[in-house]
């Protein structure tokens, strides 16, 4: 499909790796205007702008966002940026907890909730979270992770109800497993690794553009009455 985001700009967290990068290239080849939010500033080719901020530091986001803000009308949104931390529940320090919580959830709430207000007062505007197969599934020693995209499931639907008559869609893509960094300790266990691998009717892990052509896509002008859906894109792993 061609899609054409030559008059949009779009704000991607975690933009310089992993998902994130793939995602950001993708609209960039599209023809948006990419900004970066993400922990450091270094300049990639695929970011027009990049702004530094640490998602767990609540304070930090609020000022960083509203001097972004006072400069950039946002029309596409895409929370990508998350973390996990594995450990069995019983044994899980609840400092980790927070730490998780905090950026794939509350992180999310914060800049959704400063762009979005941009976004209503313009009656436009498209956002896309990125969820998981862990809002689907619990996992295994992943309890915050999968507790915070289930959460960003619910948020998503929340805000579609919200916002869908006022201008601006929400959706959230969920991965399966994909070969990032996020998941070096799965690929690490070759066991676990080929546990996963033979539940995937695709017959492999999916890779970042996997992810990054249906943001791309719920982004476009195609996807206009797309609006509360978690789409999967998981190689069929959650139909085992």
């Amino acid at each position: 499909m061609n899609v054409d985001l030559q008059s949009a700009t779009a704000l991607v967290t975690g933009a310089s790796r992993g998902i994130g990068r793939a995602i950001a290239l993708d609209l960039s080849r599209s023809g948006a205007r990419v900004i970066g939010l993400q922990r450091s500033d270094d300049v990639h080719s695929h970011i027009a702008r990049s702004v530094a901020v640490d998602l767990s530091d609540p304070e930090a986001i609020e000022s960083r966002m509203e001097e972004l803000l006072r400069d950039e009308e946002i029309d596409i949104l895409v929370n990508n940026a998350g973390m996990v931390i594995r450990h069995p529940f019983e044994k899980y320090p609840l400092r980790d907890w927070d730490d998780v919580l905090n950026v794939n959830l509350r992180a999310v709430a914060q800049v959704t909730q400063q762009v979005g207000r941009q976004m209503l007062t313009r009656g436009s505007g498209r956002i896309v979270n990125i969820a998981s197969a862990n809002s689907f599934v619990g996992g295994t020693n992943v309890a915050a992770y999968s507790a915070s995209k289930g959460a960003i499931a619910q948020f998503t639907k929340a805000l579609a109800n919200e916002w869908g008559n006022r201008g601006v869609t929400v959706n959230a893509v969920a991965p399966g497993y994909i070969a990032t960094e996020l998941n070096k300790a799965l690929l690490n266990d070759e066991a676990r690794r080929r546990s996963i691998l033979d539940r995937i009717p695709a017959g492999r892990w999916g890779d970042a553009d996997d992810i990054a052509g249906t943001v791309t896509f719920l982004c476009s002008a195609a996807a206009h009455y797309i609006n509360g859906a978690i789409i999967p894109v998981d190689g069929g792993y959650l139909v085992r």
